[in-house]
């Protein structure tokens, strides 16, 4: 069977690392891994020039912009970022016939709901990181029919900065924390939603659109916390306490909940509850 070409971009982040630990269980498909130093997708003919040196019939886009309370004070950066670089992305891979995977946020969202958001509800993002992923996703429904938007949340794993580690850390040297518990999303590891991403490529699938992928099921910041806690063994060394508000510049949905049943349906595709894919985690690593 024929080889497919699968280019990911921001192979530093966290979830392009998952795909690279990944990537050996997928013999059907051939991944590359671009960073800032390859190619920079502010440029459109930086992105030209790399794509022509190889043929790609996937690109995964895992470059951002994801300081959410850095946005606030630099909404030029993740604007620059996470919209006009996407829309480098979108219209080189339009000229080069290839397809864009596209990383998305529950951000763009406002969490006024109470229910989980589908993929037909109207974002209206509260915030600069919100706005600056919203503004990428219009560019790629303008400028591409091939596309697959896929909104995510809460991406924790054993990469890089993330709230996962941050309460591994904090469990070593702290007595107390403080957690916010007025936020409810869903904790959705990196490690799921990079296999998801992989099984979608090698589908070949044409059923192109935007979908939510998250871990099933809503917690709160606090939630999650008190259950990486539990798994660790560690929730009777280490106080946790509920806090209504943090203080933050970036206005945060208080509900922002992901809708996973098309993403279910149309790809008849098990997720496994957040606290099952923890577990998971935990064993693994």
């Amino acid at each position: 069977m024929k080889v497919t070409n699968v280019l990911v971009t921001g192979s530093n982040g966290q979830l392009a690392q998952c795909i690279k630990s990944l990537k050996d269980s997928y013999t059907l498909l051939n991944i590359f891994f671009s960073t800032k130093r390859d190619f920079d997708i502010t440029s459109k003919k930086s992105i030209t020039t790399f794509l022509s040196k190889e043929k790609f019939q996937y690109l995964i886009n895992c470059a951002a912009y994801t300081n959410v309370e850095q946005a606030e004070k630099e909404a030029s950066k993740a604007f620059l970022v996470n919209a006009e670089g996407v829309k480098n992305l979108a219209e080189v891979c339009k000229e080069k016939d290839i397809i864009l995977i596209h990383i998305s946020t529950d951000y763009v969202f406002d969490g006024k709901k109470e229910v989980p958001y589908t993929e037909e509800n109207v974002p209206n993002p509260i915030n600069e990181y919100g706005k600056s992923k919203l503004k990428g996703e219009l560019y790629i429904q303008s400028i591409t029919d091939k596309y697959f938007i896929i909104r995510t949340s809460w991406l924790y794993s054993q990469y890089g900065k993330n709230f996962y580690k941050t309460i591994l850390d904090k469990s070593n040297t702290e007595k107390k924390l403080s957690i916010i518990a007025t936020e409810v999303g869903t904790p959705t590891n990196a490690n799921d939603l990079s296999k998801f991403l992989l099984e979608l490529v090698e589908s070949k699938t044409e059923n192109y659109g935007i979908y939510h992928f998250s871990n099933l099921g809503k917690a709160t910041w606090y939630d999650f916390a008190e259950e990486i806690l539990k798994k660790l063994g560690k929730q009777e060394r280490i106080k946790l306490e509920k806090t209504d508000n943090y203080p933050t510049f970036a206005k945060r949905p208080k509900y922002s909940v992901l809708d996973k049943e098309k993403t279910q349906r149309i790809y008849n595709y098990n997720i496994l509850d957040w606290r099952d894919s923890l577990i998971k985690l935990k064993k693994e690593n």
